[in-house]
């Protein structure tokens, strides 16, 4: 397996709207494995297949919870009105992060990593997370959605609000 290069800010691709993933191939399981190779060589808690160059719909997601998420063809809906506004940062935008509303508690149904359908209730920083990657697969940063203006920050001071 490998750490890919993680794809920044003004990268065309990540503007991009990804295609569904139609069956597992060991390209693809490659492609998860690296995935999460990479975010934990960058210490992120998600990363989308977009921001390694490959516009397909998958993601992964490990908050440090004990359970790695891949999510493959997701769809997510807010559950409620709830939501949460926190900080946020992204490993395509490093250096930065920005106060961002999502719902507090999400519904996901996806495919995992063998092509089985899944549901999954989440809330908190988890929906964040998951809603987060979603973003990326329909082309869209984190950045659009800040309330106020980016700031500069140190990853070292980031605790649990890690890059996203």
């Amino acid at each position: 397996m490998a750490i890919r290069s993680i794809r920044t800010i003004g990268d065309s691709i990540l503007e991009k709207k990804c295609k569904e993933i139609k069956e597992m191939t060991d390209k693809t399981r490659d492609l998860i494995q690296d995935m999460f190779e990479t975010m934990y060589d960058a210490n992120g808690v998600g990363l989308a297949a977009p921001q390694v160059g490959i516009l397909k719909q998958l993601f992964v997601v490990d908050i440090g919870d004990g359970v790695r998420y891949v999510c493959i063809n997701p769809k997510i809906e807010a559950v409620g009105e709830e939501e949460q506004c926190g900080e946020e940062g992204c490993l395509s935008v490093p250096g930065k992060e920005g106060k961002v509303t999502r719902p507090m508690n999400i519904h996901v149904e996806a495919l995992n990593q063998n092509m089985e359908p899944f549901s999954l209730d989440a809330s908190g920083f988890l929906a964040r997370a998951f809603c987060h990657e979603y973003d990326h697969l329909q082309g869209v940063l984190y950045t659009e959605k800040v309330e106020g203006d980016l700031e500069d920050v140190q990853y070292e001071e980031l605790e649990e609000e890690e890059m996203i």
